[in-house]
């Protein structure tokens, strides 16, 4: 591809060809040239999210403090094939949407290449996704599971490198041991990366797996290279951004599930809900095709999570909605009915924030904050967190009880023995937050969220809990809606997903997965008829549902966690 230059115009160019070769030739820069100069040295950057870091999404967080934005994870085979179809449905930008890095997942330097060549002259860099942990990457071989090909890596490096006119960056995970975590950065580096984004737990960590991101990683590997480095992991508040740039020395803090509960994280400030909603729809309004109806759904659901739980015909009418219209009108409902609580204040300005044991802050039920979950405990009412006290997780992965310990320094700068964790900042000491791919817990919807996070699917959290009656109440309306054939939520008390009525347990996708068949059918006229049809499946079957092909697991979960679980759902 020739790239132009001034000297191949022979004359001064023109006010309208001046920013494009601009442009071009600012994208030559490298390493802190180019993130000073054309990424203009962000510190707040909003992560890769696939069908969640869309052009409205990103118009809104830039507008609230983000001074850089990933598109959402695009496959590269699929980009790049001629048909154009989802290429079409998946890249959108403007002239709101700059600087920007496009993120591809591959396994192959010429079809990454191609890919990549599609879109280098509407970004201002390349991301290579090296740290996807689910399923889906497994299968497809891409993400933290080329984590062991590091030929390939550094070929897909240096390809990008070599071809594009635009830089190429990196976002990966860390290694169990830091020292080879530290090779596998340099070797990145030395292939040709120009900007690395390191997020702070191994590819196992995920689900209800995944503890805290080790910030002493992301230290050491940012001493140990000459290129920006951006971490990611842990964070929740505006005050945890400092802690993190301060523990860690990077160039800037990357936030996902941060950032889609608060899109105005970066600016300190809890607003009102409905304001930023609102805000939001108009955006998709204004800018055609800037966000498909599933992408609304998503983020509707965790601006209000909060708030739903009180409100379940306003959670049922979003996740019917079918056009922009719908959305619109469930908000604007929404809003009269928090602006009565709140007296119409837009931001909550306490002087002093009131926090819980844990230390966590107290916020109304009308204002954006961010979505926490105690490691390793399934956050519901069966949970007796008073009596027991939170269950987190050391490095290891290992289950610790521990007594309510916020103030206690020692947690908040002491390291998990056999672990390389440095300080800790206190508002995430007990939590799990804010990754491209993480999204821990082990309820439901953490794992159908999980998939939002990772950009490994296409399942969308919308949880928000159920009425009263908790999942009773659900289930007997879940049974009557399945003989009328109609569209209902999930039973599980902590999952709000559209549940399948042709799954042998009547759960939605994720939740299906997650028992993996050690709870029994629910419904009263179906329990027993779909018990026998399992036991004869089973028989020439590997899988317990064959709609969402879940394999069988344990009547007995290995996990007080998952044991709490099947307790709520059945």
């Amino acid at each position: 591809m020739l790239i132009p230059t001034i000297a191949h115009y022979n004359r001064i160019p023109s006010t309208k060809e001046l920013p494009y070769l601009t442009r071009i030739m600012s994208r030559k820069l490298k390493g802190y040239e180019f993130y000073e100069k054309v990424l203009k040295s962000p510190k707040y950057i909003v992560a890769p999210m696939v069908e969640q870091s869309e052009y409205a999404w990103r118009i809104l967080s830039n507008r609230y403090g983000a001074q850089l934005c990933y598109t959402p994870m695009l496959h590269a085979r699929l980009f790049s094939q001629p048909d154009g179809k989802y290429r079409a449905e998946n890249w959108q930008t403007g002239e709101h949407d700059r600087p920007l890095i496009a993120q591809f997942c591959a396994n192959d330097p010429k079809i990454l290449l191609a890919a990549a060549k599609m879109v280098e002259n509407e970004c201002d860099a390349v991301d290579i996704n090296l740290g996807c942990p689910q399923h889906i990457a497994r299968r497809g071989r891409y993400g933290a599971f080329l984590q062991d090909e590091w030929e390939l890596i550094a070929e897909m490096v240096r390809t990008l490198d070599k071809e594009l006119a635009v830089p190429v960056t990196c976002k990966i995970r860390v290694f169990p041991d830091v020292e080879k975590t530290i090779r596998y950065a340099k070797m990145i580096e030395e292939a040709g990366c120009q900007l690395l984004t390191v997020h702070g737990r191994v590819r196992e960590q995920k689900g209800h797996k995944t503890g805290l991101a080790d910030w002493e990683q992301i230290r050491r590997v940012k001493e140990a290279v000459s290129i920006p480095v951006f971490a990611n992991g842990n964070i929740l508040y505006f005050e945890d951004i400092e802690r993190c740039l301060t523990a860690t020395g990077v160039d800037g803090v990357m936030t996902a599930e941060g950032n889609l509960y608060n899109p105005a994280l970066f600016t300190g400030k809890h607003y009102a809900s409905w304001k930023l909603a609102e805000e939001y729809l108009q955006i998709c309004k204004n800018v055609p095709k800037s966000a498909p109806l599933g992408a609304i759904r998503g983020h509707l659901f965790k601006m209000f999570k909060p708030c739903l739980s009180e409100h379940t015909d306003i959670r049922t009418q979003l996740a019917k909605a079918n056009k922009l219209e719908d959305f619109i009108d469930s908000v604007r409902e929404l809003k009269h009915r928090l602006i009565a609580i709140s007296g119409g204040a837009e931001e909550y300005q306490p002087e002093v924030f009131e926090t819980d044991e844990s230390g966590f802050r107290k916020l109304p039920s009308w204002v954006l904050q961010p979505y926490f979950r105690v490691d390793g405990t399934l956050k519901s009412k069966s949970v007796d967190e008073k009596a027991n006290g939170p269950i987190r997780e050391d490095a290891k992965g290992a289950e610790t009880k521990s007594e309510d310990k916020s103030d206690d320094p020692e947690l908040f700068s002491s390291t998990t023995e056999g672990s390389t964790n440095g300080p800790i900042a206190p508002s995430v000491l007990h939590v799990t937050a804010g990754g491209e791919e993480e999204t821990p817990s082990t309820d439901p919807e953490a794992v159908s969220k999980e998939v939002v996070q990772n950009g490994c699917g296409k399942k969308r959290s919308a949880d928000c809990g159920t009425g009263a009656n908790g999942a009773a109440e659900n289930l007997s309306k879940k049974a009557r809606r399945i003989k009328e054939g109609k569209v209902l939520i999930c039973p599980t008390e902590t999952c709000a997903n559209v549940a399948s009525v042709k799954c042998a347990f009547g759960l939605c996708k994720a939740c299906c997965k997650f028992t993996g068949g050690a709870l029994n059918p629910v419904g009263e006229n179906k329990a027993q008829d779909a018990t026998v049809e399992i036991e004869e499946k089973n028989s020439k079957s590997r899988f317990v549902c064959e709609v969402h092909r879940t394999r069988p697991k344990n009547k007995e979960p290995k996990s007080d966690g998952a044991q709490q679980l099947m307790e709520v759902v059945a």
